[in-house]
């Protein structure tokens, strides 16, 4: 199951990491932040569903070359399985000492249709990553082979993903800050409330910028703060 409709997903994709998490703590989610992950390359938002794939530590008689041209494999069995709009999430355990993939792998994705690749790893070949179309995120570089260091053990079963517990059908936004994990059964209404408070920290940017103080106005506590914003609104048609 997804939460996402494209009228979500557009909606998705004009607001803020920093904005979902706020959104997500005021319903009681602290942790859907997926910590110690960077963008390769700025770019526009990712938005997807996550289609997960599960790593556990590598054994020697088990990961060897010869297991690639295996069609169960889990890791080339899920890139060619990952669907169009899902965002392709690999739990490493946190561990970027060898790849989680490479650049072949993830321009098979974005081939595919996907709206990105998201490791607690780390990617091989990273510079020709960033250049993909594809939003990509990672800990950091790493050269070595996944077999050095990850066995794939499963495909779309729940994972842990920078600290975060990632289900099948959750959504994924991402920006050039990060990567939130939103429950697919309150996507919707979460991004309706995004989208209502990105107008809104719009407005207050403008007016902190012109010189006005944060007291009254973030949080709207002065009593003609909404009265201020809702003219501000209607002004500019939002």
């Amino acid at each position: 199951m997804t939460g996402l409709t494209d009228e979500t997903r557009e909606t998705l994709m004009g607001v803020s990491t920093a904005t979902l998490t706020t959104v997500m703590f005021k319903r009681g989610f602290r942790n859907v932040f997926l910590q110690g992950l960077g963008r390769l390359g700025p770019g526009p938002n990712m938005v997807g569903f996550a289609y997960t794939l599960r790593y556990i530590p590598a054994r020697e008689d088990l990961d060897v070359l010869a297991s690639f041209a295996d069609r169960d494999n889990p890791q080339r069995k899920g890139v060619e399985e990952c669907p169009p709009g899902a965002v392709f999430v690999i739990d490493s355990r946190g561990d970027a000492t060898a790849a989680s993939a490479g650049c072949i792998l993830a321009a098979r994705l974005e081939a595919r249709g996907c709206a990105g690749i998201v490791t607690d790893g780390g990617f091989r070949d990273s510079p020709e990553i960033a250049e993909l179309g594809m939003p990509a995120y990672h800990q950091r570089p790493s050269a070595p082979t996944n077999l050095t260091k990850h066995h794939a053990v499963a495909v779309n079963d729940p994972v842990a993903c920078g600290g975060v517990s990632v289900f099948p059908g959750d959504t994924l936004v991402g920006d050039n800050e990060g990567v939130v994990c939103i429950p697919a059964q309150i996507t919707a209404e979460v991004a309706k409330e995004a989208a209502e408070m990105t107008v809104f920290e719009d407005y207050v940017m403008e007016r902190v910028k012109a010189g006005a103080s944060s007291y009254g106005l973030y949080p709207p506590t002065g009593a003609a703060t909404m009265d201020e914003f809702k003219a501000w609104r209607q002004a500019r048609g939002r």
